[in-house]
């Protein structure tokens, strides 16, 4: 894919990507920001275990830790759900008007090569028949 298709995608008014880009993030943020409080009241976690255990959480890593208490376990099971569901939607509807355009070119490009493929078969046909007519 040419250099010059990945910027009319970036910059096409029907999909601003910088603004796709802003909301993701801005999503992922609040959620990675609930979970981080959720777990240093609920466990007494610092700020940065409680931040480390939710991105762990929100990558599908699989935390290091376990949270002791039932209330953290149960806050935790709820903000897997959620941060992984935030995460993949921000990559998605940032990135997917550019993986669309990828597939729909690919495609083009197997049409072409498959009309160029067809053609050729069709004109070996007609020179094997026509030769088939003289004998």
């Amino acid at each position: 894919m040419h250099e010059g298709v990945i910027s009319r995608i970036v910059r096409h008014p029907l999909s601003p990507f910088k603004k796709r880009a802003f909301f993701s993030i801005v999503v992922l943020a609040i959620v990675m920001a609930i979970g981080t409080i959720g777990m240093m009241l609920l466990e007494g976690w610092d700020s940065v275990t409680s931040f480390y255990f939710m991105a762990l959480l929100a990558t599908a890593e699989g935390p290091a830790l376990s949270p002791l208490t039932v209330a953290g376990k149960l806050f935790a099971s709820l903000m897997a759900f959620v941060s992984i569901g935030a995460a993949i939607s921000a990559i998605t509807f940032t990135f997917g008007p550019l993986f669309g355009s990828v597939l729909k070119e690919g495609f083009a490009y197997i049409e072409k090569e498959e009309e160029k493929l067809k053609s050729g078969l069709e004109r070996k046909d007609q020179a094997n028949s026509s030769g088939n007519q003289r004998n």
